[in-house]
């Protein structure tokens, strides 16, 4: 026999262990909230932008290949400013502790599209180094790129700035909080379906004409359910035993 499930089964299901639900959801909220706040530590970024452009000459016009020569040269560029002959000259120069491979994995390096413009981004978990670490980065690249490409076509367009209320990037708490309440729901959701699986137990007496497929004609009633008989005593009669030489009437 095929079993169908309604919708009416399925909401029956969640309302009876609503409580569940609400209970999971408000605890991964919670932890969540508590991460979110108290634990992880904000992490700040700061950005820089170079412009990759060639010098020119009188002699020489401003064409379509210049300019794609200029854009094929970013992808290059990218490699060299987050190698060590870059970074370990910006460690050096920031006295900073630790490694230039670390370093490279706070620094990213974007650009558009067909454009003659990347971005130096950097993310650390002080604002104000971060705006150091982008802007020595980007000073340093441009010393070092005549030496290593035989070529100075790189200039600073501008440079990281601290604001006076930096806001760090991530965590962060609401959407860290939002996510972890759409978790909740689907893993107190889930649950409540996997323990009503689990159930095989009858309840009432629905669930005995759905298994059997037969009407119920007669229910047998809980015996702790049926009021116990009480004695009831007439404080008016009392017993008494008759003494020697009386009789009951008198």
């Amino acid at each position: 026999m095929e079993e169908t499930i309604s919708l009416r089964e399925l909401f029956a299901v969640l309302r009876k262990r609503l409580w569940l639900i609400v209970l999971i959801t408000i605890i991964a909220a919670t932890v969540s909230g508590v991460i979110s706040f108290f634990v992880l530590t904000p992490v700040y970024e700061s950005k820089t932008q170079i412009l990759v452009n060639q010098a020119k000459n009188d002699q020489q016009l401003y064409n379509t290949q210049t300019v794609q020569t200029n854009v094929q040269l970013i992808n290059t560029y990218n490699d060299i400013i987050t190698s060590p002959a870059i970074l370990d000259k910006v460690v050096k120069e920031l006295k900073m502790d630790k490694s230039a491979q670390s370093l490279s994995g706070q620094i990213q390096v974007t650009s558009a599209q067909d454009s003659q413009v990347a971005q130096i981004v950097v993310q650390d978990t002080s604002a104000k180094r971060a705006a150091q670490i982008a802007n020595t980065t980007a000073s340093v690249f441009q010393k070092q790129v005549p030496k290593l490409m035989n070529v100075d076509n790189v200039k600073v367009l501008s440079k990281a700035t601290v604001g006076e209320s930096a806001s760090p990037i991530k965590p962060q708490p609401l959407l860290n909080i939002a996510i972890a309440v759409v978790v909740g729901l689907m893993v107190g959701i889930g649950l409540s379906f996997l323990l009503e699986y689990l159930d095989n137990t009858l309840k009432t007496e629905q669930d005995i004409e759905n298994i059997l497929d037969l009407p119920v004609i007669g229910v047998v009633t809980n015996i702790k359910d049926v009021p116990k008989p009480t004695n009831v005593s007439r404080p008016d009669v009392a017993a008494r035993v008759p003494q020697r030489g009386e009789t009951y009437g008198s």
